[in-house]
């Protein structure tokens, strides 16, 4: 990334907060400190190809979401909130294991992720899976939408790809640019990096971009077809996601891409995820 293209990042709002904030606390020339590490953020995905800003690092971010994770179904427990229907729990994770393995396969650094999956007992239509590989789905998503196993798969295949496409070490990168400059000074500056640890807290509330949708569904669809599960499932998730979401748009599909121009693009990739599928299931 040029100096050029950093300037619009900052121009977009991306990383305003981090600008804006800066100005009353240090002098002008800690902006090219700032303006390196920018530059020195800028990587490039493996799975995707695409370039990323991403302002800490694969540890930083794994060590932080497992502390919100903890935290999350902690919470979640102590209200009686985690699923205790031992059927649907073994059904989730069985889905759910088929997908990890193909996640290796697809991003050999996951291999060594903490994998683990909570079924929370609410009713919204949601799942995330964070850095690192822990992950959620909420009973609200599967009954309400009576999910058979190949849609549960899409569902966690789209949130998995999330993980491997390092949108979530994005989301933390734009949060801290939201709670503004002194965090990254710290650590431009070296100082405790302890000051990540309520970034993923706040990073799990935010969207991905339009553009991240795009790629998990690209790569989410792809995954769950290596792990055997049928991409025209793909199709049947969204129209019911559509479906149910009536007049307005349940949290899950806030930045998604619209239902229509979804669903198109993925009718275009289920011809060439048939033989990936096929495959697997030999």
């Amino acid at each position: 990334m040029s100096p050029a293209e950093f300037a619009l990042l900052v121009a977009a709002g991306i990383v305003g907060g981090l600008t804006g904030s800066i100005a009353g606390l240090a002098s002008l020339a800690t902006y090219p400190a700032l303006l390196a590490v920018g530059l020195a953020g800028c990587q490039t995905n493996p799975v995707s190809g695409r370039s990323q800003l991403v302002l800490v690092s694969e540890e930083q971010a794994q060590a932080s979401s497992a502390q919100a994770y903890t935290q999350t179904v902690n919470e979640a427990q102590q209200k009686g909130k985690l699923s205790t229907d031992a059927a649907l729990n073994a059904r989730v994770k069985r889905i759910t294991d088929r997908l990890i393995v193909q996640a290796g396969n697809m991003y050999a650094p996951s291999r060594s992720w903490k994998w683990s999956v909570a079924v929370i007992d609410e009713p919204t239509l949601n799942a995330w899976c964070m850095p690192g590989g822990k992950m959620a789905i909420y009973t609200g998503i599967i009954r309400k939408l009576n999910l058979s196993d190949d849609e549960i798969a899409q569902v966690m295949g789209h949130e998995i790809s999330h993980a491997i496409l390092g949108h979530g070490r994005e989301r933390m990168s734009r949060a801290m640019a939201t709670q503004g400059g002194l965090m990254l000074g710290s650590i431009v500056a070296g100082y405790d990096l302890s000051v990540l640890a309520p970034v993923a807290d706040v990073a799990l509330t935010l969207p991905n971009s339009r553009e991240g949708e795009s790629e998990a569904d690209r790569y989410g669809i792809e995954l769950a077809a290596r792990a055997g599960y049928d991409p025209h499932a793909a199709i049947r998730l969204w129209e019911k996601m559509s479906q149910a979401s009536g007049n307005g748009l349940p949290q899950f599909l806030s930045t998604h891409p619209a239902p229509d121009n979804r669903i198109q693009a993925l009718n275009a990739l289920v011809p060439k995820m048939m033989p990936i599928y096929e495959k697997a299931r030999q």
